[in-house]
């Protein structure tokens, strides 16, 4: 496992943008799917996107065209670009990893590391 640590959640207006990091310590992201997660209160922690160790990225249909997921092997971070926020993005954002993950990039459960989350609001 590694340990994730969340940064960048804040307080924005619709229609702007946000970028979320995240930083791993304990062990190399190199060979990782790592994914953001995200839960609004009173609902289920759903998938947001993935990036695994190949380069490929996933995701969810919600913000496809908006965000843009990226890691920076070399400093062991990922980060997401979130553009044309809605308040329907507003939610806590987990940051997840699971090393050699060769399916279900999608599911909560196909991950062993979690960090703290992070809070992103957005205003209408």
């Amino acid at each position: 496992q590694v340990q994730l640590v969340e940064s960048g959640g804040e307080l924005v207006q619709a229609g702007g943008s946000l970028r979320l990091s995240c930083a791993a310590s304990g062990r190399a992201f190199t060979n990782y799917c790592v994914a953001w997660f995200r839960q609004a209160p009173g609902k289920e922690r759903d998938f947001v996107a993935a990036i695994c160790w190949s380069g490929t990225t996933y995701y969810a249909d919600s913000v496809k065209g908006r965000f843009t997921f990226s890691r920076d092997n070399a400093k062991n971070t990922v980060s997401l670009e979130m553009n044309s926020l809605k308040p329907e993005d507003t939610a806590v954002y987990y940051c997840a990893a699971k090393a050699l993950l060769y399916s279900g990039y999608q599911h909560v459960r196909s991950y062993d590391s979690w960090g703290q989350g992070t809070q992103v609001t957005v205003a209408s």
